[in-house]
């Protein structure tokens, strides 16, 4: 199949899918370029690949092609890439694991990208988005995990409950407020922890911040009042794994 008009009833159909609403709707994403089309691929997710005329990829999987205009109206890209592929959202897993990252309202898509990469090297079992996390399947967001959301398990719930949940497994769980916080360095025993970090100006809420059985921080230079999320998030799972 060659579609060649932005008016095309498909083309239509994945530039919807630049909203959350239809991406919600439909249970389905975009993704961009031949490494993210890979990792969805092996995934399994792959629904079709749209891709310009005239290149060759050798998926087997059903292959739109099209030309370079209607790749520019698809993508989200300063710089759209020849490849994309339509896939369906990835399923979530009940079981949470062992080692659990939960998310309080993370707003900045890099951000959550970020967090989603250092979670896969340092071997979270699941992540949890609260309910006002910014999208997973949000483009930049896909983009900034590098493919790394396609190899771990990521739920977005209720986090109370989760926490409730966490405590009848008695799984430590540890917050990330500075007031009162422990040195993360001096943590020993954490084969087992659930992390909470919090949203980029506030921090985690103090509703969710009150069921932490204890803080944790980064010690660092006094001239430094903060560390991005990102940043932060990645130096602790570090240190937690570290001292496993």
């Amino acid at each position: 199949m060659l579609i060649t008009s932005i008016d095309n009833p498909k083309v239509k159909e994945y530039i919807k899918l630049q909203q959350k609403k239809y991406r919600d709707r439909s249970s389905k994403f975009i993704v961009e370029g031949m490494h993210l089309v890979l990792e969805a691929y092996k995934k399994g997710i792959v629904e079709e690949i749209i891709l310009e005329q005239d290149e060759v990829v050798p998926l087997d999987v059903p292959i739109v092609y099209t030309t370079e205009e209607v790749i520019h109206k698809i993508s989200t890209l300063d710089h759209p890439v020849s490849i994309l592929a339509l896939c369906k959202k990835i399923p979530e897993k009940d079981e949470l694991g062992s080692r659990v990252l939960l998310l309080d309202d993370i707003q900045d898509p890099g951000n959550l990208g970020t967090i989603i990469r250092s979670a896969v090297a340092f071997d979270i079992d699941t992540i949890v988005l609260s309910s006002k996390t910014v999208d997973l399947y949000n483009p930049k967001v896909v983009r900034a995990t590098q493919g790394m959301l396609f190899h771990i398990n990521i739920v977005r719930r209720d986090l109370e409950d989760v926490i409730l949940q966490l405590k009848e497994a008695e799984i430590p769980i540890y917050g990330t407020k500075v007031e009162y916080g422990a040195d993360v360095r001096e943590i020993r025993d954490n084969d087992t922890y659930a992390l909470i970090v919090g949203n980029e100006g506030s921090g985690v809420r103090d509703e969710i911040s009150n069921l932490c059985d204890q803080n944790l921080l980064i010690e660092m230079n006094h001239n430094v009042e903060s560390l991005n999320v990102g940043v932060a998030t990645s130096i602790l799972l570090y240190e937690l794994r570290g001292r496993r």
